[in-house]
């Protein structure tokens, strides 16, 4: 798999100089609005109290971040000013309110946004979740590759790396049911092992896989069984990938980042595992902003330490060859590259 300049551009300013990527996630929406509205017993939550907490974040936990993930909803319009510009910029594309029909999930981008937007803004990659079932009604499927296709040729297009993001979800006949973004209970592993198969396809586009646990993470226990499925998930990506938290906990996506460096993973994009514990005391904001800057800020120095021992440098995957992922203008396939890119 060759990189063009664009692409290795926005890869190099989300890792560290070292390859690693320590990126925290602050594109979540329901998980923050949900309680939000509760708490204040409203049927929405107040935007200014959303986007507070989201600045809040970027504020408080980019200083150990290579990059930040952020939506245009809430984060970027009140809090893009607060970024450093050190720090390599994610835009989330697609919207947090999915489909949900008969026969599984659909996908759909925020209004209004694009991947030629999200280049246009200067941001360094375009990251995108589906939903996804292998065994979903075909018709869904179906729907959800053509939507991951779309995002792969506009990014390809507009020369800007593909961060894709892959959720296994409990179809309606599953005994454990949830809308919210959280690990699905009970998940099988070959549904999370059979999602990455198909999107490892060249047909996707994607470069850097952010992917989630193929066991529950409370199930992560440094087992030979256990991890012998994060190694089959590092196989089947077949490029760079991290791992996301999806709600679990500290220890637990301590655990679950352990098996995934000694699969390949090179770093982690997670959210709610570093700043979760800092949320439960809204509305108080300065026990919030106290929380993020102490443990947050020390979860992020723990497992940043756990992935400066262990985790992968993405430049060194076998995908780039035995010359790794690098610039070099010299070389015609590299020239070839802007030569052929239409303006």
């Amino acid at each position: 798999m060759n990189l063009t300049p664009g692409k290795l551009w926005g890869l190099r300013r989300m890792a560290d100089a070292r390859g690693i990527f320590k990126m925290t996630a602050v594109d979540q929406r329901p998980p923050i609005k949900g309680p939000i509205a509760r708490h204040l017993g409203l049927a929405e939550a107040p935007w200014g109290e959303v986007a507070r907490f989201k600045r809040m974040l970027i504020e408080e936990l980019q200083a150990q971040s290579t990059a930040m993930l952020l939506d245009p909803h809430y984060a970027i319009p009140h809090g893009i000013d607060g970024l450093s510009p050190e720090k390599g910029l994610i835009v989330t594309l697609e919207d947090s309110v999915y489909q949900e029909t008969p026969g599984g999930r659909l996908s759909t981008d925020i209004d209004d946004w694009s991947v030629e937007k999200i280049k246009r803004m200067g941001g360094d990659a375009v990251k995108v979740l589906a939903w996804y079932r292998p065994d979903a009604d075909p018709a869904v499927c179906t729907a959800q590759q053509d939507y991951v296709k779309r995002i792969g040729e506009a990014c390809s297009r507009y020369d800007i790396p593909f961060l894709f993001e892959l959720l296994v979800y409990p179809l309606a006949a599953d005994a454990h049911q949830t809308k919210d973004y959280v690990e699905m209970k009970a998940k099988r592993a070959d549904h999370v092992l059979g999602s990455v198969s198909e999107f490892a396809k060249a047909d996707y586009g994607v470069d850097v896989f952010k992917l989630e646990s193929p066991v529950n993470a409370a199930e992560a226990d440094g087992s030979k069984g256990v991890q012998a499925l994060f190694d089959e998930l590092g196989r089947l990506a077949g490029r760079p990938w991290v791992m996301l938290s999806a709600g679990a906990g500290k220890a637990e996506f301590r655990n679950v980042l352990a098996h995934a460096f000694r699969a390949g993973a090179s770093g982690f994009l997670a959210g709610r595992a570093i700043w979760l514990d800092a949320f439960h005391h809204y509305p108080d904001w300065d026990r919030i902003r106290t929380e993020l800057a102490g443990a947050s800020a020390s979860y992020m120095t723990e497992i940043s330490a756990l992935a400066d021992a262990e985790a992968a440098d993405w430049r060194r995957h076998p995908v780039y060859g035995h010359r790794g992922a690098a610039f070099a203008p010299a070389d015609a396939s590299f020239r070839h590259a802007y030569a052929t890119m239409g303006g």
